[in-house]
């Protein structure tokens, strides 16, 4: 198992557990709520085959990095990212961003700019805002947010049993595109999420993105 070093906390480290496969141009795929690398298994083989370097990592808090009390804010991940990325000597790269993973990507341009960077690909992002404000009245009331942080502190675990089933769309897709058993598979990883973690990155997914400079 590989690890690099982000920081540390009290007198233990926090590391990010990451995976770096194949040869080429590298790819860094940066993973979504509340999964880790490992839900990248379907496109790292057809990325491999593609002849490219495939790296996954798992954001502290998640999957088998570590698990600490601090951190989960998009300052830090973007510094998690940007440590991973020297502690590789990576060059010529992209960045490719599902869901939570998109903000790692903007805040990182906005933090430690373009230099290396390819491409970035943003999948269903939370950039650039989604908060409902005055001066962004299409986005989404801030009780939505609540909501969702009182039902992870109330029963994290309850709460993941109908996220994966909104997620996936279950009650039309389940058998047809998604088995019950891949929906399994996602509750169980989520369950190895730390409860801080899955409880605080949700006002994350509100981050005001628009003032990170992501280039042309």
């Amino acid at each position: 198992m590989s690890f690099v070093s982000v920081g540390k906390e009290n007198s233990g480290s926090i590391d990010l557990y990451y995976e770096d496969h194949g040869a080429g141009k590298p790819v860094v795929l940066i993973h979504g709520y509340p999964l880790s690398g490992a839900s990248w298994e379907k496109q790292v083989p057809v990325l491999l085959d593609a002849g490219f370097r495939v790296i996954t990592y798992d954001r502290r808090g998640f999957g088998n990095s570590s698990k600490p009390t601090t951190g989960y804010n998009y300052d830090t991940f973007a510094d998690d990212l940007h440590k991973l990325v020297n502690h590789l000597k990576l060059r010529d790269f992209s960045l490719v961003g599902f869901s939570m993973g998109g903000g790692e990507i903007a805040r990182y341009f906005g933090k430690h700019g373009s230099k290396g960077i390819k491409k970035a690909v943003f999948i269903g992002a939370v950039p650039p805002f989604l908060l409902k404000t005055q001066d962004n009245p299409q986005g989404v009331d801030q009780d939505v947010f609540d909501g969702i942080q009182k039902a992870v502190s109330t029963d994290r675990y309850a709460f993941f049993t109908e996220f994966f089933k909104n997620f996936f769309n279950t009650d039309v897709l389940m058998g047809k595109r998604v088995s019950e058993e891949t929906v399994k598979a996602c509750w169980n990883l989520a369950a190895t999420a730390s409860a801080k973690a899955s409880y605080d990155c949700v006002p994350t997914w509100h981050e005001d993105f628009r003032k990170d400079s992501i280039p042309n």
